[in-house]
């Protein structure tokens, strides 16, 4: 009787500090370890298991002291396995010639497969532009799916159930709701365009690199025409400015944009691209009023050189 209550009372206990998710999760989740070579990589994984110097350590680490951490796995109705978050340390193992991976088997939806997914990886320190793309789409497409179910049993569905889903989405990612569309736009450029925005954050020597604002406007653009200017952007060796993507989505949606406009377009000498000369400020202070703004101060020394060119030219006369 006694060893009843004491499990009524744990039982009890155990109901104030869980919720009910964490342990409908703990009563459908187990721990064994499993050969890498039977857990399948989850289908369509956007984020890239890179041989870098990262995954160096990371194999000397697991060859030193196995992995710590397990991985997260999920049956399949066929007996094997798919992985859902490990991939790296999954990798990690093989390459240290591990005979198992420690691995937590849980039970999960497609949709909630993917949530989980996203939100175990977007939480690692450098995450590509191409990565949060698809993750992000993969993720909000889940969301959306997951909300549509539980509409079926109170409310019609609404064109509210989307914007509800990107505000939840914004609340749950390291990003704001803006950026999040902004890299969703990613997902509808070329592969070849999208290597350029991962390469401004992988800075590789003699890689074209873009910025994610002009990207996303390029994202706009048809398939044949970011083939088209994929074609100038290599034969010119430059990535296009904000200013100048904004233009070229602009003759676009207008049914103007050819070869002829995009080279024309990239031709345009962009601001950063001006060679600057600098002076230390001390050096010329003397000759204005404290508190003259910079740009008079340099129109000021310009027409001071055209007066002493014009004069050394009298002079040679």
């Amino acid at each position: 009787m006694a060893a009843k209550s004491a499990a009524g009372l744990l039982t009890s206990v155990d109901s104030m500090f869980t919720t009910q998710e964490e342990r409908d999760n703990a009563q459908r989740s187990y721990v064994i370890d499993l050969p890498a070579a039977e857990i399948s990589d989850f289908p369509d994984h956007p984020f890239k298991v890179r041989m870098d110097e990262e995954m160096e350590q990371m194999v000397e680490s697991v060859r030193e002291r196995g992995v710590l951490s397990p991985v997260l796995v999920r049956p399949m109705p066929d007996g094997s396995y798919q992985m859902v978050s490990g991939h790296r340390r999954k990798f990690a193992s093989e390459l240290a010639e591990l005979p198992t991976v420690p691995c937590i088997v849980r039970e999960l939806t497609d949709d909630e497969a993917i949530i989980i997914m996203v939100d175990s990886n977007l939480q690692r320190e450098r995450v590509l532009p191409s990565e949060k793309a698809f993750a992000y789409k993969m993720k909000l497409d889940a969301m959306k799916r997951q909300g549509q179910r539980r509409d079926l049993t109170s409310s019609p569905v609404g064109t509210k159930l989307g914007t509800r889903s990107n505000q939840e989405l914004a609340e749950q990612s390291p990003d704001s709701k803006t950026q999040i569309h902004r890299y969703i736009c990613l997902t509808n450029l070329v592969p070849e365009l999208l290597d350029m925005v991962d390469n401004s954050v992988l800075k590789e020597k003699g890689t074209l690199q873009m910025a994610l604002r002009p990207a996303v406007e390029l994202s706009y653009l048809p398939e044949n025409e970011q083939n088209a200017l994929l074609e100038v952007m290599e034969s010119e060796d430059c990535t296009p400015s904000h200013a100048q993507a904004i233009k070229i989505r602009d003759f676009s949606e207008k049914g103007k944009l050819n070869p002829d406009v995009i080279l024309s377009i990239m031709q345009e000498e962009k601001p950063n691209q001006v060679e600057q000369f600098k002076m230390p400020r001390n050096r010329i202070d003397k000759f204005f009023p404290a508190g003259t703004p910079a740009q008079k101060i340099e129109d000021t020394i310009v027409k001071a050189l055209e007066l002493y060119r014009r004069r050394e030219r009298a002079m040679e006369r």
